[in-house]
């Protein structure tokens, strides 16, 4: 044999020697193609596959859990964002941790427009590590802001948007979005029965700013006022920037209304309530605003014109007993102020209920890392039922609406805040 032949082999039979020694033991099958891996359950093992539809926020085991909030905190009605805001602050106090990880909790100023919404939607869309948003504050932001938050894959729950089209399928509902406030239908009608039953109002005018939130909520109140067999004696649009409301309030003297119904915002209304004070013709006239003008900023704004003004709101009264006993004082404790405005206790339930949708959907990891499907997450969103909140018992529709609503009326009294609650 050649020496060349004898090296070949010798190579040959090494060559096998390696493979049979590297070969898996008998008891080691391998799995059978196309055999599916068991379903995730709990904590896991070895890597998670993401498979939803909408993708997957990976958290790292030393990582938060991201939820940002679009709210107005600029402009005149800032109040409204930043009261609600802390109420979101004390849950994420409350709460802690999810499912062990941190909560960072930042956002956006909304400004309670549509561009302040947009500008605050695109940046919070941009982020990956963002799971949900709290927002917006105003109906206007959330209808152009909404859809990029939605299309970004995003759960969004608005404590404060009141548009009723907001979540109608096929208006301005989009996937994703959801709401613990109420809608402008369920307040509008208790306004108007508070002015004909209590307060004997026949003939009625209304103002807006053309706002979503403002020409819904009057459209829904002259609907239910004239269902009782009143009238609408007139119905006025302002600019909300606008300072002189004299000529649109002699117009509204010259029909004699027993009530000038204007659920705008709190600059615009101070600046109502003071002249309508000043507008012959009007002296008899009750003035009745709404949730937007819910805020120390009405009483100073509107100064002594501010005594016997009405708004309707929700009522806290009808809040749980931990709302008084256990929230408020945390609140105070805080942030060294009663509750601003009123949306704070629906901010805390939007942050909950974001949280336990998160515990629900969320897979953890052997490793402490967190896996978040967006898809599964709307899904548990969704089917949030009898969630026992400060603001009620919540469970949400289809489309959203997971608000529990009772409505009161509310009337100022010079140099005070809160306003009194008057009705029911």
């Amino acid at each position: 044999m050649s020496k060349k032949i004898f090296t070949l082999l010798s190579l040959l039979v090494l060559a096998s020697m390696i493979l049979v020694a590297c070969a898996p033991a008998a008891t080691e099958a391998p799995t059978e193609p196309g055999e599916p891996e068991a379903p995730l359950e709990g904590e896991t093992s070895g890597e998670y596959q993401c498979t939803d539809s909408l993708g997957c926020v990976v958290i790292g085991p030393n990582d938060p859990v991201h939820i940002a909030y679009a709210l107005v905190l600029s402009t005149a009605d800032e109040t409204l964002g930043v009261d609600t805001r802390n109420g979101v602050e004390v849950a994420v106090q409350d709460k802690g941790q999810i499912l062990g990880h941190d909560i960072q909790l930042d956002g956006e100023d909304d400004q309670c427009s549509a561009e302040g919404g947009q500008a605050a939607a695109a940046k919070l869309a941009a982020d990956p590590s963002i799971v949900a948003v709290i927002g917006t504050s105003c109906s206007s932001a959330a209808r152009v802001g909404v859809p990029l938050l939605s299309q970004a894959g995003l759960v969004i729950v608005s404590p404060s948007n009141t548009g009723v089209d907001l979540t109608i399928e096929g208006e301005n509902w989009n996937p994703g979005y959801g709401r613990t406030a109420h809608a402008d239908s369920a307040q509008g009608p208790p306004a108007a029965q508070f002015a004909f039953d209590e307060l004997g109002a026949r003939k009625a005018a209304t103002i807006h700013d053309g706002s979503l939130y403002a020409e819904q909520l009057q459209a829904e109140f002259a609907k239910a006022f004239e269902a009782m067999g009143g009238e609408i004696v007139a119905t006025e649009a302002v600019d909300p920037e606008q300072t002189d409301f004299k000529s649109v309030l002699t117009s509204i003297a010259a029909s004699s209304p027993d009530i000038i119904y204007y659920p705008i915002f709190i600059k615009a209304g101070s600046l109502i309530t003071r002249q309508a004070k000043e507008t012959a013709g009007l002296e008899n006239t009750a003035l009745m605003g709404a949730d937007g003008m819910y805020s120390p900023d009405v009483t100073e704004g509107a100064g002594d014109a501010v005594e016997g003004l009405y708004v309707s709101s929700p009522d806290l009264s009808a809040f749980a007993e931990a709302y008084a006993t256990d929230f408020v004082p945390k609140y105070v404790e805080k942030f060294g102020t009663e509750p601003l405005s009123i949306f704070h206790a629906h901010g805390y339930d939007a942050f909950m209920i974001i949280a336990a949708a998160i515990e629900r959907a969320a897979v953890q990891l052997d490793d402490g890392s967190l896996v978040i499907p967006r898809q599964a997450l709307r899904d548990e969103f969704y089917a949030t039922e009898n969630y026992q909140g400060l603001t009620g018992n919540l469970t949400c529709t289809e489309f959203g609406d997971c608000a529990d609503p009772v409505i009161a009326v509310y009337q100022y009294h010079v140099g005070e805040f809160p306003p009194e609650r008057v009705w029911p």
